[in-house]
């Protein structure tokens, strides 16, 4: 375990309530386990992993990954036990790191603008359905820019007296907003590509000069949404991930469209409304499933076995006082969880001494990056029923 740091910090004095005691026999230990070097990684894939089969082999590789994440999970929250923080960036990094994620933002938003504009240049030279649709999802990358910049400056402009918890919620708020835009306007496309198919104008031609343009946009524009998305995908904060996801969906609809348009022009006008209905189903699953994922964290789903592991044992690890830990729980609200823990103190316990164990345990666990808010009950027995049994009737 990692030895406990010497500080005189008052408040880090709180946080290690136990951290100089010389007995520490009473903690739960991980020290004595370690796997050997060649279950650390995975085997390499073979080919039944690409058909979707997994061997014997796989199934113990994956025990073990399973484990080696346990104890690192373990080991992760000794550290917090034992220094009262947890191993992150610092402060300079945390900035740094914000500054970047504004310039990718920025620089997304100002390509859509541009390559928005080159595609209506090439909806009007070709006059293609799907060169139309694949428009119109570039105007909702605009939609969807502006969406996502407000809930980021709504949650950096904070309100305590309106709203208490803060505004976390708005990300994944703006996210089902902006992907319930996105299957609505798939619905419409679909509805104005089947309008085209079943009327007798299935003509679709395109001059040479035309072709050159429209070919030329179009690559252009899927080449600067691919750089774009390798480059927003390399950060962590959701936004910018919804950026490198749209971008991505972009290369998609931008092929296919582009492919669409040049098989309408050599083979059959028909291609052209059908490339378009392509890219409105592709847009409606896609958007479809991003709704459910937000819903799912806007609805309070609770967090894997793991993780309730990893919370279990910091717990435990807390204070020697902690006689039995009555009830876990982590849930969703929006991006990050809050976490409920009731813990069972001895009955003689003064009020001053159970209330900063207490404090000092939730204010460890709001110390995770995962963690918004950490309710702590204190209890003197655990046979009572379950604390708010009526919302779970």
């Amino acid at each position: 375990m990692v030895e406990p740091i010497n500080t005189d910090g008052s408040e880090e004095q709180l946080l290690l309530p136990e951290t100089r005691s010389g007995d520490r026999s009473w903690r739960l230990n991980f020290d004595g386990f370690h796997l050997s070097t060649e279950h650390k990684e995975k085997p390499p894939r073979g080919l039944h992993d690409c058909l979707g089969v997994l061997g014997p082999e796989d199934n113990v590789a994956e025990y073990y990954q399973q484990q080696v994440e346990m104890l690192e999970g373990f080991n992760e929250m000794d550290v917090l036990a034992e220094r009262g923080s947890v191993l992150g960036m610092s402060k300079e990094e945390r900035e740094k790191l914000a500054r970047s994620e504004t310039i990718a933002i920025r620089i997304s938003n100002v390509a859509n603008m541009l390559l928005f504009a080159a595609k209506v240049y090439a909806s009007i030279k070709s006059g293609s359905l799907a060169i139309v649709a694949s428009t119109l999802d570039s105007l909702l990358d605009l939609l969807s820019g502006f969406i996502l910049w407000f809930t980021a400056f709504s949650m950096q402009t904070p309100n305590p007296y309106r709203y208490p918890i803060g505004k976390k919620r708005m990300q994944p708020l703006g996210i089902l907003v902006f992907a319930s835009v996105m299957a609505t306007l798939g619905l419409q496309i679909i509805l104005e590509s089947v309008r085209t198919l079943v009327s007798d104008d299935d003509e679709f031609n395109l001059t040479k000069e035309q072709e050159r343009w429209v070919i030329g946009i179009m690559l252009s524009v899927t080449l600067v949404k691919l750089l774009l998305f390798v480059y927003c995908r390399t950060f962590a904060n959701e936004i910018v991930k919804a950026y490198a996801q749209d971008h991505f969906f972009d290369v998609i609809t931008n092929v296919i469209g582009l492919v669409a348009v040049v098989m309408a022009n050599y083979f059959n006008g028909w291609m052209d409304p059908v490339g378009a209905i392509i890219l409105a189903l592709y847009t409606i699953r896609t958007w479809s499933l991003t709704v459910l994922e937000n819903v799912n964290s806007l609805i309070g789903r609770s967090a894997a076995p793991e993780y309730l592991q990893k919370l279990t044992y910091l717990c435990w690890n807390h204070h020697k006082s902690i006689r039995h830990i009555d009830t876990v729980r982590a849930y969703t609200f929006g991006s990050h969880y809050f976490v409920e823990v009731d813990i069972v103190l001895p009955a003689d316990m003064p009020l001053q001494e159970a209330h900063d164990i207490g404090e000092s345990l939730q204010e460890k666990l709001e110390l995770l990056p995962e963690i918004e808010r950490a309710f702590v009950h204190l209890d003197y027995e655990y046979t009572h029923k379950p604390e708010h049994a009526q919302a779970h009737l």
